[in-house]
């Protein structure tokens, strides 16, 4: 899969591709990520990116011809993928749309900065915007890395565990169940039994309980909409009962 970045800082994208599972996805060919400075695409002596906004008022909005001349550039016109602008005005960023992003073979993302691009970037450029949540950052950057991060991980073959991405919290609907490791005993605090029963069969069943048991406790929204079974269901409403009794500590 292809991302190309565009933005006026690309020296804060660079460190973060650079190690663990977006590094090694680079090495196997599974992940191309291309930065592009949109510093270069200014067609002034100065390089001015911003300007003051008409009607006045604070801050500073990105311009928009250096914006179209460097997506233009590298995309063509009209651009050859989608390209997705960063800003808290977007629809909210999941892993629904995380999975639906991961089907397409080249994606670009557009950086904001500032007070945010001119509209006429949004009307007539980008074709789709998203927020990685109810909050304002300082730039787009750290969301682009979020959305190449989130996207690589469902990439066949960009985990060393080929269902770590289906296990993992929200993949399913629901919050992951709880992990332990060796040693069996810490301090007193005891690995569940059931973990160490080598019966897979109650393995799973205890961790289905767990994830529904956590969901319940800490993100209880996400039940509306997750895909639960009638045996699902049944859990729910024991473990709805008396909940903390049931969760681990």
């Amino acid at each position: 899969m292809r991302f190309d970045v565009f933005t006026l800082f690309p020296n804060l994208i660079h460190p973060y591709l650079s190690e663990s599972i977006l590094q090694r996805a680079r090495e196997r060919g599974l992940l191309e990520v291309f930065v592009h400075d949109i510093r270069a695409y200014t067609t002034d002596k100065h390089h001015i990116t911003d300007e003051p906004p008409y009607g006045g008022g604070g801050g500073m909005v990105m311009k928009c011809e250096p914006i179209f001349n460097a997506i233009e550039s590298v995309l063509g016109a009209p651009p050859s993928c989608p390209v997705i602008l960063l800003t808290p005005q977007g629809r909210t960023f999941t892993q629904q749309v995380a999975q639906e992003l991961a089907r397409e073979p080249h994606l670009a993302l557009l950086c904001g900065r500032y007070e945010g691009v001119d509209e006429r970037v949004r009307e007539h450029l980008v074709s789709d915007q998203i927020s990685v949540g109810d909050y304002v950052l300082t730039g787009g950057e750290l969301p682009a890395l979020i959305l190449i991060d989130a996207i690589t991980r469902l990439l066949p073959g960009a985990l060393g565990d080929p269902d770590g991405a289906t296990d993992d919290s929200y993949a399913s609907g629901l919050l992951e169940y709880p992990h332990y490791t060796r040693p069996a005993e810490f301090r007193g605090w005891k690995v569940p039994e059931v973990l160490l029963s080598g019966n897979h069969a109650q393995i799973a069943r205890w961790r289905r309980e767990q994830a529904l048991l956590r969901t319940l406790l800490k993100r209880p929204d996400l039940l509306q909409r997750a895909d639960l079974s009638e045996q699902d269901k049944k859990i729910l409403k024991k473990l709805s009962e008396n909940p903390e009794e049931n969760f681990p500590s």
